[in-house]
């Protein structure tokens, strides 16, 4: 149960989320460099990563309505 609660905290914790953001940035970042001419990398690199905090967001709230629909 231990194990089972604690990756459960390690799913939902926002340091995961944080962590997963700063990877998919410099992910991005390195993508854009190789292969697009943007003018400004760094700035064209957090779009990807404010839709995936965004989406973490959001599937919070739509899961807690679709928890109440269930009950």
């Amino acid at each position: 149960n231990k194990r089972v609660e604690a990756d459960k905290a390690w799913e939902t914790s926002g340091l995961r989320k944080v962590c997963i953001a700063i990877l998919t940035y410099f992910v991005v970042v390195c993508y854009n460099y190789g292969t697009t001419k943007i003018s400004n990398i760094f700035l064209a690199s957090l779009v990807p990563v404010i839709g995936f905090l965004l989406s973490t967001l959001s599937l919070k709230l739509i899961r807690n309505i679709w928890e109440k629909r269930g009950k």
